[in-house]
């Protein structure tokens, strides 16, 4: 049995669906099973589980080999301190994880440093490190799929701006990975034979900037790259909200999430992507045009992906 916890997450529904498909027994980890009604119908079987509820991960975890740990605490609902929130939640999962025989915690977490959210993360995988348990610690750049923040705030300010005064983040440096990729890498650590208890830092193969992505997925989208002025005067939180007025992304995720973004998020060491199974990844300009397809798709409603991305419950823990 193979459990993913915030299987009701974009990366975590598409990561639990991608098993089942493989033929995996899957158990769908999620704090309301009621929003997981889709996984149960595709072969999962949904169990209640809240990372800040120790009571409810060991009966959670009971038959599991693999655990997926999809879950963070940034965004709305909270009180702003995620990363108390996030360090509770990996404490109680860690032991709730020994405690029932896991074999392999999975956990994905971001490349780079600096800023508190990407501090956040990495200190989160430590966390779970530091258990009895052995941790397979992905990271990933910007992940690219009609259900991330950090697409959906670049496709959103490309589709209605055809041109914006842009802060100094545009041009750092980045290597943006498809959620295709990402699914498949992550996927692979369910095989306990494969020895990946470590830190696989995973990417597209295109480096690229924030601006570069914003006219790549400009081109994608057929349009016209918009004028960008870039200034150094614009600060993460003014951003934030400028962010927030111009796309769906609350400004409780867009805060951190640019502070992030003003930092290098580049593969330092390709070893980890080395120990995986070899295959072609796929380019940025190809990500990009499946993702906007995905977005155009008959019945998809990128307003609601993006306030389900962005949502949290009541204890301000949200999935990936």
């Amino acid at each position: 049995m193979i459990a993913v916890i915030g299987a009701t997450g974009y990366v975590g529904g598409l990561l639990s669906r991608h098993l089942v498909e493989g033929g995996q027994e899957v158990a769908a980890l999620a704090r309301s099973p009621v929003r997981a009604g889709d996984l149960s119908v595709a072969g999962c079987e949904v169990r209640r589980a809240d990372v800040l509820e120790p009571e409810t991960l060991g009966p959670a975890l009971e038959g599991v080999s693999v655990a997926y740990y999809l879950v963070h605490s940034m965004g709305r609902g909270g009180d702003g301190d995620f990363a108390k929130r996030d360090q509770e939640g990996a404490r109680n999962f860690a032991r709730a994880a020994a405690e029932a025989g896991v074999k392999r915690i999975v956990y994905l977490g971001g490349l780079g440093s600096g800023s508190e959210h990407l501090n956040s993360r990495h200190a989160t995988a430590l966390t779970l490190q530091a258990g009895e348990v052995p941790v397979a610690y992905y990271r990933a750049a910007a992940v690219i799929g009609a259900g991330s923040e950090s697409f959906l705030t670049v496709y959103y300010l490309v589709r209605r701006l055809p041109a914006m005064v842009t802060p100094k983040w545009t041009t750092v440096r980045t290597q943006p990975i498809a959620v295709k990729d990402v699914v498949r890498d992550l996927g692979a650590a369910a095989d306990l034979d494969l020895p990946v208890d470590r830190e696989l830092q995973i990417a597209g193969p295109d480096v690229t900037t924030y601006g570069g992505m914003i006219d790549e997925l400009a081109k994608a989208m057929d349009r016209r790259p918009p004028i960008r002025v870039t200034v150094p005067v614009l600060t993460p939180r003014l951003s934030s909200l400028w962010v927030g007025l111009v796309t769906p992304v609350d400004t409780g995720v867009a805060r951190p999430l640019i502070e992030g973004l003003s930092h290098e998020t580049v593969v330092e060491d390709p070893s980890g992507m080395a120990a995986l199974p070899a295959r072609e990844r796929i380019p940025l300009d190809l990500a990009l045009r499946e993702a906007v397809a995905e977005m155009d798709e008959d019945g998809y409603n990128p307003a609601k992906a993006a306030s389900r991305a962005a949502s949290s419950p009541r204890n301000g823990t949200r999935t990936s």
